[in-house]
């Protein structure tokens, strides 16, 4: 299956986000100050061990992804590159 390059770029970008946005939100999880995360002990809660799995998943999903796009936009190089280089003969 081909990938557009407005396609291979969404799928890039999409992974991208991904990482951006999950980061920022373990960050601001492990910095909860609202009781959501911790609980009076410190130990963390529910909320927080859900939490973390999601973020797990859509690192690894957002991962895979953006591998997709980037495995798509270097072939259409190479395809772009092969078809330069053979039009000359």
């Amino acid at each position: 299956m081909k990938l557009s390059r407005p396609a291979a770029w969404f799928l890039l970008a999409f992974g991208v986000w991904s990482w951006i946005i999950w980061i920022t939100f373990i960050r601001n999880l492990w910095q909860d100050a609202s009781g959501l995360a911790f609980d009076d002990a410190g130990d963390p809660t529910g909320y927080f061990w859900v939490h973390l799995v999601l973020a797990i998943t859509s690192f690894l999903l957002g991962t895979a992804v953006g591998l997709i796009g980037l495995r798509g936009l270097r072939a259409l190089r190479r395809e772009g590159g092969d078809a330069a280089s053979g039009a000359g003969r």
